[in-house]
């Protein structure tokens, strides 16, 4: 068996920090069997490099390794990609089609971003593990197959799980064995190793000195935080290599080349909320304007009994429940009705009451309750209005995040933003 840093050299891995290295080891001891593995950790930390040493150290190593990028394929073609497809199975289908688990039998898949998968996709796979069968897209015919899955994610499992995007079922049969590569921020004496190692490959690939760090650019390096992880650091050391014509880099000039909220200090994080915050506010929000609908209604409801009747102690008489959802239980609202009812009347009440006719009278209920209508649809437009303001504002004008947090979609959020000029 190979040890730690022959396979470091070998597949050109740098560092030695300890939970690398037992990542490595976990790989070595399970190469030889026909486990499932599943790879976890954050996007950039090198997860690609495990599936290889796990091919290359098995009996399997001289037949196919095949790596697949399932969060690239469309949900309508990944089963054909994985599985294939018999001539005519859907439109396009002009040939059979062999898919990589027949191609790469006897051979090793690695499943990369599996927890992108689609739960119909899951099922299959899933079969696979159990028996190693499956079936092509537009057939009924049962084939083997004897492949090893190594399957990797940068997300998080059980909360996928928990809202029923990933199968626990799968996860399990996958996760025989974990191997967990840990981020960047957390192998802290190997960040400085990487750089070198990148800024030499850079200056002999564009034929150019090697660019240096000062010890105040070293500790800048360190203390940031790198959420893209190597993927980020290996970019950041082309860019040094490249534009800058010094090549001893300070402090100040390293900065530069770094996003201002990448320090890894500590600092306070506004916890985003979760899409059932949202569906909470909404839920409350939309009740209170349905309230405030059925309180307009009940009003004008009231209003136009008055008109009808032209006495406010008959209607009390008549409509007392309803004048009590209206304005409550207190000592000031008979007061309150009162005066309500008294600003109604001289509302409705034409200056020539006395010859006023009939057909007057209708014409006074009817626009009467025209303006309450158009109050109504006012105050909702107001409330419309007033929510998308303040949701463009919280997510800085992102148009995507407003929609999905005002409930609709972009398209009909970007209508609204230009139909109230915003």
């Amino acid at each position: 068996m190979e040890s730690v840093q022959a396979i470091k050299q070998r597949f050109s891995i740098i560092g030695n920090t300890k939970a690398l290295n037992r990542a490595i080891e976990k790989a070595i001891q399970v190469a030889p069997t026909d486990i499932s593995v599943l790879v976890t950790g954050e996007s950039g930390v090198g997860k690609e490099s495990i599936p290889k040493i796990i091919h290359q150290l098995s009996h399997r190593k001289h037949n196919k390794y095949i790596a697949v990028n399932c969060g690239a394929i469309p949900e309508g073609t990944i089963d054909s990609e994985l599985f294939g497809h018999e001539k005519g199975a859907f439109t396009g289908a002009t040939q059979t089609r062999s898919g990589y688990f027949e191609v790469a039998d006897g051979g090793t898949i690695f499943l990369d971003e599996v927890g992108e998968l689609p739960l119909t996709t899951q099922v299959r796979l899933l079969r696979v593990l159990e028996n190693g069968e499956f079936i092509k897209v537009g057939s009924s015919k049962v084939q083997k197959t004897d492949v090893r899955i190594v399957a990797a994610t940068n997300a998080n499992m059980f909360q996928s799980i928990q809202k029923e995007k990933f199968r626990e079922d799968l996860y399990y049969r996958l996760s025989t064995v974990d191997i967990h590569l840990p981020p960047l921020r957390e192998r802290q004496e190997d960040i400085h190793l990487l750089f070198r190692k990148f800024a030499s490959d850079f200056a002999l690939k564009y034929k150019m000195p090697t660019v240096k760090l000062t010890d105040n650019a070293i500790q800048v390096l360190l203390k940031h935080r790198w959420n893209g992880n190597i993927r980020q650091l290996r970019n950041v050391a082309e860019q040094v290599s490249v534009l800058e014509q010094n090549r001893i880099i300070t402090a100040e000039v390293l900065k530069s080349y770094l996003p201002t909220s990448g320090s890894n200090l500590p600092a306070i994080v506004k916890t985003a909320k979760s899409e059932s915050d949202f569906s909470s506010e909404r839920e409350i929000l939309y009740k209170v304007l349905f309230d405030m609908k059925s309180d307009l209604n009940d009003l004008k409801k009231l209003t136009m009994e008055l008109m009808k009747n032209g006495n406010i102690k008959d209607v009390e008489k008549d409509h007392g429940s309803l004048i009590q959802k209206i304005y409550g239980d207190d000592d000031d609202s008979e007061t309150d009705y009162e005066e309500a009812l008294t600003e109604t009347e001289v509302i409705s009440i034409p200056e020539h009451s006395n010859t006023k006719t009939e057909n007057t009278s209708k014409q006074d209920k009817y626009h009467f309750a025209e303006e309450i209508e158009e109050e109504e649809t006012l105050s909702l437009h107001d409330k419309e209005l007033e929510l998308i303001k303040k949701s463009l504002e919280r997510h800085q004008g992102k148009r995507k995040l407003a929609a999905a947090e005002l409930g609709i979609s972009e398209r009909t959020l970007y209508r609204k933003i230009k139909q109230y000029d915003l």
